[in-house]
């Protein structure tokens, strides 16, 4: 549809430019003419039958931001986790369901933890990322694999496909960034046309920062005090290979992706004598590799075929040496093991104009090693089947889908495996427009959602609990979008979506400690009630010829309630922990001729670290505000562009999660180059 709308302008444009040459000159219709590059820009105006948020392109560049994890910071319903810093892992919550609730996919195919059931995403660059999209519930289209009817909110990343002018046969891109906190971070892309169908894209970057940045707490009788965070450094690469070939009615992609890190891990800021402590003793190693590849062809008018494969290798070492800090009490060198295998086929039926059909399969096996003592190396395997109808009534859209899960897992000598796991999950989604090709448009969905325990959560010496239920979501959303495009006007864009929703969670998982904080096990204890509204608003100003201006508003209220406790405790229906009740964030973007600048601002209010909602688990409210500048111009026929940020203008001092300081002002510089 985007194709379609860029080439409907395009053609316009091509053709009103025409009329405007015939009006004044004679042409020559046996001779080609050579005529100047023309640039289109827009912004699609989303129909989407499920909440959708979008950045992407220019929009995403111009942002202050480094990591996937950075830029998600602007949707609504959304919460980042960050343990402080660059190398501090950092999560994403939708609407308060967990971060293993999730799914995060990479190019169309999700990225696997059976682990720990989480994604850092921390560890994605924007340096080739094309866009990235956060769906609450799924995708709003039925010709997927059964893995993306799954999860309970998804996160999309899309990287960069190789396109070329007419005349060309590559692109390279090079850019260095260097800023504050010893930050060096060169990449280089390299995008080769092989034949007329085929082409590739090597992308390779390199990040270095010592991490260390200065930030203020309170102590009981000295107040303001300053010290410097330590352990935060951060070394890695990442390469990353692709394929990309064309073929009558379809596409192929094939994707090498290599990623290596040494980091610390910075250790919580408790009262304690300034500098005393510098958290030197956690360290962690990884070590990630797959190669997945995606088929897509339309076979015939009424039937469609999409084939996924990847396999994956994560490795990962967990140092914490006592001898490097008094705070730590026994020495720990882990070494983890990850292995996966996935395969999907998804096949689309037309039954009608109106009616079309999906069956999907996927298979996965997942396994874990570890040199624990009585490690039980446990091996599972996944089945997920789903059946998904679409229907389209122009004005009426109805979508449905059911999903079975199927879950076997096998142990060695040393542990009792976990029961099989058989679910069925359904979902229904229906969009209704008032008026044919309006502006306006009413949405809602149901959802069933379930998510396994990981292993980590059922076979982890001394902490795992075989007998473990997986946790049981259901989620419902009423809401609607409206965007209106206003032609030769200097208001030519106005989006708006509002979205109430209510989740609950039954058979939540957490840990409980034992004998002692060393030893912890893992217990179905939690229920949770989620209502939220999500308000996300973007407008398109153009005051000039030259100067376009953008704006983009978002606004979340939530209340997660923790409903484990029993009614008569004090404690019954308190805030979940680190979800604020209200949190929201502004975009202000502009262009004047090669100029482009972008202000953001972000608000978290009150929250707790504790369902035990009471003072001393209260943490405040913190704001931050960013900014960048750029500039591009052409030298020698290379095309640069040079950008300055800001980031925490104001120098906030504050903390997203208790006890990790997060940085305060700090700045960065970017040079783009383009052959």
């Amino acid at each position: 549809m985007r194709k379609f709308v860029v080439f409907l302008c395009t053609t316009f444009m091509c053709m009103h430019l025409f009329a405007q040459v015939q009006s004044k000159v004679k042409v020559d219709t046996t001779h080609t003419y050579s005529i100047a590059n023309i640039t289109v820009r827009g912004r699609y105006l989303s129909k989407e039958l499920i909440p959708v948020q979008t950045l992407q392109g220019e929009e995403l560049e111009k942002l202050a931001a480094h990591s996937v994890a950075d830029a998600i910071r602007y949707f609504s319903g959304l919460q980042i986790k960050d343990y402080g810093g660059v190398g501090g892992l950092k999560t994403v919550n939708i609407r308060g369901m967990g971060s293993e609730h999730v799914g995060v996919f990479y190019d169309g195919i999700e990225l696997g933890n059976a682990q720990n059931g989480t994604v850092d995403l921390g560890r994605f660059s924007l340096d080739n990322m094309e866009s990235v999209t956060v769906f609450n519930g799924q995708k709003a289209e039925i010709f997927q694999s059964a893995k993306d009817f799954g999860s309970a909110g998804t996160v999309y990343m899309q990287t960069r496909t190789p396109s070329f002018s007419h005349d060309k046969s590559y692109n390279v891109k090079a850019t260095y960034k260097a800023g504050s906190f010893g930050l060096v971070n060169p990449s280089a892309l390299w995008e080769q046309r092989i034949t007329k169908n085929i082409s590739s894209s090597l992308n390779t970057e390199y990040l270095y920062t010592n991490g260390k940045y200065k930030f203020t707490y309170a102590l009981s009788d000295i107040k303001d005090t300053t010290a410097t965070r330590h352990n935060d450094d951060v070394k890695a690469m990442r390469i990353e290979y692709g394929l990309f070939g064309k073929i009558k009615g379809g596409e192929w992609r094939l994707k090498n992706y290599f990623y290596s890190s040494e980091r610390g891990f910075p250790g919580a800021v408790v009262l304690e004598e300034p500098g005393k402590f510098t958290h030197d003793a956690d360290r962690q190693w990884d070590t990630s590799y797959f190669l997945q590849g995606s088929y897509k062809k339309k076979v015939n008018e009424w039937y469609n075929l999409m084939v996924n494969g990847k396999y994956a290798y994560d490795y990962l070492r967990y140092l914490s040496d006592p001898r490097l800090d008094e705070t730590v009490a026994l020495y720990v060198n882990n070494h983890f093991h990850q292995k996966e295998i996935y395969l999907s086929t998804a096949q689309q039926f037309t039954l009608s104009p109106i009616l079309a059909a999906d069956v999907s399969v996927d298979l996965q096996r997942n396994l874990l090693k570890a040199d624990l003592n009585n490690f039980v190396d446990p091996k599972r395997w996944t089945v997920l089947s789903a059946a998904a109808a679409s229907l389209n009534l122009q004005r009426v859209k109805v979508q449905s889908s059911l999903l079975l899960t199927y879950v076997h897992e096998s142990v060695n000598q040393y542990g009792t495996a976990a029961h099989d796991k058989k679910k069925f999950t359904p979902t229904i989604i229906i969009s209704w427009q008032p008026k044919e090709n309006g502006d306006l448009s009413f949405r809602t969905f149901y959802k069933r959602t379930f998510r396994m325990p990981t292993l980590n959560d059922l076979y982890y010496t001394s902490i795992g609990n075989s007998s473990l239920k997986p946790e049981e979501a259901t989620q419902y959303d009423a809401g609607l979008t409206y965007g209106h495009t206003i032609y030769d006007h200097w208001i030519n864009r106005i989006e708006m979506q509002l979205d109430g929703y209510y989740n609950r969670v039954k058979n939540k998982i957490v840990a409980m400690p034992t004998s002692n904080q060393f030893r912890w096990s893992m217990m179905n204890f939690g229920k949770v009630s989620i209502k939220g509204i999500d308000v996300g608003v973007s407008t398109g100003w153009q005051i000039s010829k030259d100067l376009q201006i953008g704006t983009r508003i978002t606004y979340t209220y939530e209340k997660a309630q923790d409903l484990s406790l029993s009614k008569d405790s004090k404690y019954y229906g308190g805030q979940l922990p680190y979800i604020p009740w209200n949190s929201g964030s502004v975009i202000l973007d502009g262009a004047y001729r090669n100029w482009d600048w972008s202000y953001s601002y972000i608000y978290t209010g009150n929250r707790y670290t504790n369902s035990a909602n009471i003072a001393a688990n209260k943490e405040n409210p913190y704001k931050t505000s960013d900014m960048s500048i750029s500039h591009e111009f052409i030298w020698k026929k290379t095309n640069f562009k040079l950008t300055a940020e800001v980031n925490n203008l104001f120098n906030q001092q504050y903390e997203v999660v208790r006890c990790y300081p997060m940085p305060g002002r700090n700045m960065k510089i970017i040079l783009n180059i383009r052959l």
